[in-house]
């Protein structure tokens, strides 16, 4: 017979493990049913590419990009305990002092940033001190009030933005240029505003950021297979220039120089391959830093080669001479009446600063003779100088790798056909050019007639270091190639016997032109000046068209006395840095 209380035990059992059974159940179901915080099983990564650089010739780095990290806290999270210990780390890691770090921490509670400007070696040092940290609990847990989850916010270093470096201070400013910042949803980028920073912005500026996405394994690291996405970060483009910093370094310096000695406002100088373009030098003695502009580097913003525009006076005489000489309206030896330095045309009473009697038309030159060139350009129509002019390149640009040239300005034909413009105009008043457009011109006389446009960057570079070179520009036969040679021996005569001895180097071909002119003003010309000395050295292998400009110097308005020595001390740079060789019988 069977026990009934034994029955009742068995039932009461079997009822209580039944219900644990179905709340057991219950529970389960309601956990595989309930949203939940679960960490993601994805991860997603991305990097922010970076502008290109600028590089010299020689391979050294002019302007380049350095990536900034920004330090973010949340002092609600720091272990009032362990405030200090946070401080003084931070400080030792991040290179701020303790003292500010402790001001920003004082100010509120809640999110602060200690730094958005933490280099990318700092931004590793504070990233491992970041786990360190959390290791030793300075940081504690917290109830979020909206989600009753607890959460723990450490110490975020994160990628903020880039910044535009200039190793080497101001050299080769203003060329290189200057760039300002940009946001770009939360991220710092530049722009280019002046000089090559300015014209190749688009090839310099990042192409592509770069991303991944895909699943995770259990450091948190992207698990690479066919559910995984990728998309490579593109930097800008490098722009390549043509100017090595070895012999740019030297030629500043020199116009710091000689711009105290002579007084000068300013002086610059230009160095290009006559056969080719390509430019070697293009300084200035007034620069700037691109990363400390002052309100007194403003003038120097300009790249003076192109931006300043101004009446090139006597250098001008060649232009005219080779127009004359290649219609066949004058020759070489033609004697002109030099009026013993004193002729009027019109109204208009012209002067000499050495008077001549008669001097044939190839002196005019040598010599700079205003009064036989007033004469001799009276053989052009109005049409034929105003042509001749364009087509030496003035009123138009004279270089495609810089922004914001000034073109100059010319007479109209029907101003050149009135004989007092026409005088004035032979010697280069009355119209404005910039030192390129001067130089191109001359490349003419160094080229067999024919002139080459100045270029300075060489090519754009990948990441790949593949190099895209930039198509040149074709080279115009100007005048005829027996015009050129005439007017190339008589520039040489002009250093040997005229006004450009200054610049004379034994062992070398030097031919050049001074020029003196008056600058203006409000509207009238004043009793201030600017020189110029614009010419060619060659060597037996080696063809260089060089110009130089001094504005408003001091110590004489002379070129003779300003601009030809600033010539003569470049040239022998370029021979002491092997640019030329002097045939010199040792």
């Amino acid at each position: 017979m069977t026990n009934p209380n034994k029955s009742k035990k068995i039932f009461l059992l079997y009822t209580l493990l039944s219900v644990g059974f179905l709340i057991f159940l219950s529970v389960m179901l309601l956990t595989a049913v309930k949203s939940r915080n679960l960490p993601s099983l994805y991860a997603k990564k991305s990097s922010k590419a970076e502008r290109g650089n600028i590089i010299s010739a020689d391979g050294f780095h002019l302007a380049t990009t350095k990536k900034l990290y920004k330090a973010v806290v949340n002092t609600l999270y720091i272990d009032p305990q362990k405030r200090e210990l946070f401080i003084e780390l931070f400080s030792i890691y991040s290179g701020i002092s303790s003292n500010e770090v402790k001001k920003k921490l004082d100010k509120k509670e809640g999110v602060i940033v200690l730094s958005y400007h933490i280099t990318e070696k700092r931004a590793q040092y504070l990233k491992k001190l970041a786990y360190e940290l959390r290791r030793y609990k300075v940081f504690i847990e917290r109830v979020n009030p909206r989600t009753g989850l607890r959460t723990l916010h450490g110490l975020s270093v994160l990628e903020s933005g880039e910044s535009r470096e200039y190793p080497y201070g101001n050299l080769l400013t203003p060329i290189i240029g200057y760039t300002h910042k940009v946001e770009e949803e939360g991220y710092t980028r530049v722009q280019g505003i002046k000089g090559l920073e300015k014209r190749f912005d688009s090839e310099l500026q990042a192409r592509q950021d770069g991303s991944s996405q895909g699943p995770r394994d259990v450091n948190r690291y992207i698990i690479l297979n066919k559910n995984s996405f990728t998309k490579p970060k593109m930097n800008g483009l490098d722009v390549k220039i043509t100017i090595p910093i070895s012999l740019q370094i030297r030629i500043e310096k020199m116009l710091d120089t000689m711009k105290k000695e002579i007084r000068a406002k300013e002086i610059m100088i230009a160095i290009m391959e006559s056969k080719t373009g390509k430019v070697i030098t293009m300084a200035s003695s007034n620069r700037y830093l691109p990363k400390a502009i002052k309100k007194s580097d403003y003038p120097s913003l300009n790249s003076g080669m192109i931006e300043y525009s101004f009446e090139p006076g006597s250098v001008i005489k060649t232009i005219t001479f080779a127009l004359l000489l290649d219609k066949g309206l004058i020759n070489p030896y033609d004697l002109v009446n030099g009026h013993n330095g004193r002729f009027k045309i019109g109204k208009k009473i012209i002067t000499d600063e050495h008077p001549f009697d008669w001097i044939s038309a190839e002196n005019a030159i040598v010599h700079s003779s205003n009064i036989a060139l007033a004469q001799l350009a009276q053989k052009l129509t109005g049409h034929q100088f105003n042509e001749g002019l364009k087509s030496f390149g003035f009123t138009e640009k004279s270089t495609h790798d810089l922004v914001y040239e000034k073109k100059g300005s010319i007479p109209s034909t029907r101003r050149l056909n009135n004989e007092i413009y026409k005088a004035t105009a032979s010697y280069g008043y009355g119209m404005h050019a910039n030192l390129m457009q001067i130089m191109r011109a001359y490349t003419a006389f160094n080229n067999n007639g024919k002139m080459v446009y100045p270029w300075l960057v060489s090519a754009l570079v990948d990441e790949f270091n593949q190099e895209i070179k930039l198509p040149q520009q074709e080279q115009i036969q100007v005048i005829k190639s027996a015009t050129a040679q005439r007017v190339k021996k008589i520039l040489i005569k002009t250093v040997n016997k005229g006004t450009g001895v200054k610049a004379k180097t034994e062992g070398l071909i030097i031919g050049g032109k001074t020029g003196t002119a008056h600058m203006v003003e409000k509207g009238r010309y004043v009793r201030k000046y600017n020189t110029a000395f614009i010419g060619f050295v060659n060597d037996k292998t080696a063809h260089y068209t060089m110009g130089v400009v001094v504005i408003e110097p001091k110590k004489s308005q002379f070129a003779s006395l300003t601009s030809v020595p600033v010539f003569k001390k470049a040239v022998d740079i370029m021979v002491e840095e092997g640019y030329l060789q002097p045939d010199v019988v040792k």
